[in-house]
């Protein structure tokens, strides 16, 4: 797919925008005055997969508390500004970018404050516009709707423009998929700074899950989105899970692609915990891979020959193959403990 060609922005060692690879990000839950319980939610993240992280900033402890943390931490530092617009320069002065919500930031003034400290670092900062949280006269204008989220966008674009200020990442963020979409899409042919996506409050693992995938897979198959957040009402594991898998599932992040039937009277073996062994395998390989895990004849042996490596299952038994060619034939309980030895392998021959 063809992306939107945008500006290219660096956050600590993240290329965002332009031909960088698209980032997934989380957030943390811990106060960031916490360092150390901090630090142990963005080593989780760090080892779940992220490319980025953001932490919130809601007081003054939590802005002193950010030296230490950016220190130690294994991933770039967004810090997370709402209201003081002196927490904003104090996180500028030692983080690798900033998020800023300009409807509640204060005004003109305060904003240029940031942005002195921002260009004398040379770091990003993220126009982060929410539905929930839009200036006043534009909602009155307009009414919660996407065309205020592109008002406001391009409002507070043009301000960090006049100060000649361009390392600029935009989100506008909505709690439902279609007014999320259509606000990306509307400002999207406007300017050429690139863009996080996400669906703000997105709800439990099940429906962000859902909303997520909906409105990124519309967005990123429109070349329209340049980072990444999955927002769960959960582990933070999970959200990194989720935007990794959907990245993966339109092409755009290498890894494994696992082909299994859905469940039906056709199914010979038990095939449910064999598919869930293969995923928990193959979770941290990086590597384009296509297994397919068929329970039945009808199209085990058509998947199998397009997959990397495959079982296709007859009544209590199964054939292994591998490009397509049969490597050997074995009981039910034979075959899971065969096929991972075969993935083994390949994660061998090619350092995983």
């Amino acid at each position: 797919m063809n992306r939107y060609p945008t500006r290219k922005i660096n956050i600590g060692n993240v290329e965002i925008g332009g031909d960088a690879p698209i980032s997934v990000q989380s957030m943390t839950f811990s106060k960031t005055k916490d360092i150390k319980e901090t630090l142990e939610q963005i080593n989780r993240l760090y080892f779940a997969g992220a490319d980025i992280v953001r932490v919130a900033v809601l007081d003054e402890e939590d802005a002193k508390a950010l030296k230490k943390i950016k220190e130690k931490s294994p991933l770039p530092i967004v810090a997370d500004i709402h209201f003081n617009y002196r927490l904003g320069i104090m996180a500028a002065e030692v983080v690798d970018a900033l998020r800023i919500n300009p409807g509640n930031i204060g005004g003109k003034e305060r904003v240029r404050e940031i942005v002195k400290v921002c260009k004398e670092r040379k770091i990003p900062i993220r126009i982060g516009v929410n539905l929930g949280s839009l200036e006043s006269h534009l909602e009155n204008k307009y009414g919660k709707t996407p065309k205020a989220m592109v008002e406001s966008a391009l409002w507070h674009i043009k301000f960090l423009e006049d100060l000649d200020f361009f390392d600029i990442k935009v989100s506008l963020k909505a709690s439902d998929v279609i007014r999320t979409v259509e606000a990306y899409r509307m400002l999207r042919p406007l300017v050429d700074y690139p863009f996080h996506l996400g669906v703000t409050e997105a709800g439990t693992k099940f429906h962000a899950t859902i909303k997520s995938a909906a409105a990124f897979g519309a967005l990123l198959l429109d070349g329209i989105g340049d980072t990444i957040r999955v927002s769960i009402t959960g582990e933070l594991e999970e959200e990194i899970k989720v935007g990794r898998a959907i990245l993966q599932d339109l092409g755009l992040r290498k890894g494994v692609n696992i082909i299994s039937c859905p469940t039906c009277g056709r199914i010979e073996v038990d095939l449910p915990p064999i598919v869930e062994a293969v995923e928990e395998a193959t979770k941290d390989i990086e590597i384009p891979l296509t297994l397919s895990i068929m329970g039945c004849v009808v199209n085990a042996i058509g998947e199998a020959k397009e997959a990397d490596l495959a079982i296709a299952c007859g009544r209590g038994h199964g054939l292994i193959l591998k490009k397509g060619e049969i490597i050997g034939k074995y009981k039910e309980d034979e075959l899971l403990p065969k096929f991972l030895e075969e993935i083994e392998k390949i994660k061998e021959q090619n350092g995983c």
